[in-house]
């Protein structure tokens, strides 16, 4: 029994399920005691179907060889299944006979497929700890909050509520996300196509990271942790998409996105270090600014101007934002932003960068800021005269 079959349970409760699909008595109880009963469901309903088939049967049912189903396998995140022992289900000969359609009839290359079949995997890899992440941490607040044994999921709930929000809810909401994103996708790479410049693949590419983040994560308890993580996620994906930006990824205590126009990114940038700044909970950013063309595979960025970007946030300041020449050259004449030049770095696997402080015009630095940009400023005007 599949997770599509669950609403044909009719009025059973999970426990009832969980019997009925062979889980003893005694495992229930005490998944209902420690609270962790709908995690159990998950774990043995949600994929019920025998596993009856070994890989070598199913490459060969499917036509495809061991080797690329192995690497199928792999890209969606899945450890190696055992060649001659059972382990696929007709669930999953279904849906790799449908990756195999793919490939014999042309509309994919194997190459590409598992380029997209890798960012599948991760990306749904992520959703499900998410689900699975906030399920946890509701029960954990509820039990602080001293309500322990209280808890939005009743095991007496009848089953086909409970499956209903997993079979219909979540899978149309991610299919409505992957098509307004699939849209939005489409309509920036159509203007790129229309508006062509001397390099499409150009691109505005910014980091900024969390400072002290490393000092933090050792002082405080992890849900505390969890917490300022949480926000600072929040917060950057809030303002990266509200400009038009894409998050391309967190990486821990730091974000990486892109937006097409240089003065979209000093905007971001900007905004990412005022809002941080005025978040109680959490500390400044640095935010390093590159542009330049990139390569873009499976949703990641790669190339120099990433590299570049990322050293750059490495050497800000606290709440500051510095730009490549290329980004000031481009907006140098933006009356909406200010930039100041600092002395050359010698940046890791790049060499000797000028770059320059972004601010909105006008702004006034605060007096710890203002002293770093007077010695910066000052480094530069020696360099510069005397080398």
């Amino acid at each position: 029994m599949a997770l599509r079959d669950w609403l044909g349970l009719g009025k059973s409760t999970v426990q009832d399920a969980l019997i009925a699909a062979g889980v003893e008595e005694d495992e229930v109880a005490a998944a209902v005691d420690a609270g962790t009963l709908e995690l159990l469901a998950i774990e043995r309903l949600v994929i019920t179907d025998e596993q009856k088939y070994s890989a070598e049967e199913v490459a060969a049912e499917v036509g495809i060889s061991l080797e690329l189903l192995t690497l199928v396998w792999r890209a969606l995140g899945f450890t190696d299944p055992p060649p001659d022992e059972p382990h696929f289900t007709d669930f999953d000969l279904a849906t790799l006979h449908q990756t195999a359609e793919l490939i014999d009839g042309g509309l994919v290359e194997p190459d590409m497929m598992l380029q997209m079949t890798r960012v599948i995997g991760s990306s749904l890899s992520r959703v499900a700890a998410a689900q699975v992440g906030v399920m946890l941490e509701q029960r954990r607040l509820k039990e602080a909050a001293g309500e322990a044994g209280t808890d939005d999921f009743d095991p007496e709930e009848p089953f086909e509520v409970r499956a209903g929000l997993l079979l219909d809810t979540m899978p149309s909401i991610m299919d409505y996300v992957w098509r307004r994103h699939l849209e939005g996708e489409a309509r920036r790479r159509l203007v790129q196509l229309v508006d062509r410049h001397d390099d499409d693949s150009k691109r505005t590419v910014g980091f900024a990271d969390l400072v002290g983040f490393t000092a933090v994560s050792q002082q405080v308890p992890d849900h505390e942790l969890a917490a300022i993580v949480d926000r600072f996620e929040a917060l950057a994906y809030d303002i990266v998409a509200r400009h038009g930006g894409r998050v391309i990824k967190m990486i821990g205590d730091e974000v990486m996105f892109v937006v097409d126009e240089a003065q979209t990114g000093v905007e971001i940038g900007l905004t990412l270090a005022e809002t941080y700044h005025g978040e109680e909970s959490i500390s400044d950013v640095r935010v390093g600014l590159a542009a330049g063309p990139v390569l873009e595979r499976e949703g990641d960025l790669y190339g120099p101007t990433v590299n570049l970007a990322s050293r750059i946030a490495g050497i800000a300041y606290p709440g500051g934002v510095v730009v490549s020449e290329s980004i000031r050259d481009e907006e140098a004449e933006n009356e909406a932003f200010e930039f100041h030049s600092i002395r050359a770095h010698t940046l890791k696997d790049i060499g000797r960068v000028k770059l320059w402080v972004a601010r909105r015009r006008g702004d006034e630095l605060s007096l710890l800021a203002a002293s770093r940009l007077r010695r910066e400023i000052g480094r530069a005007w020696i360099e510069e005269r005397f080398g």
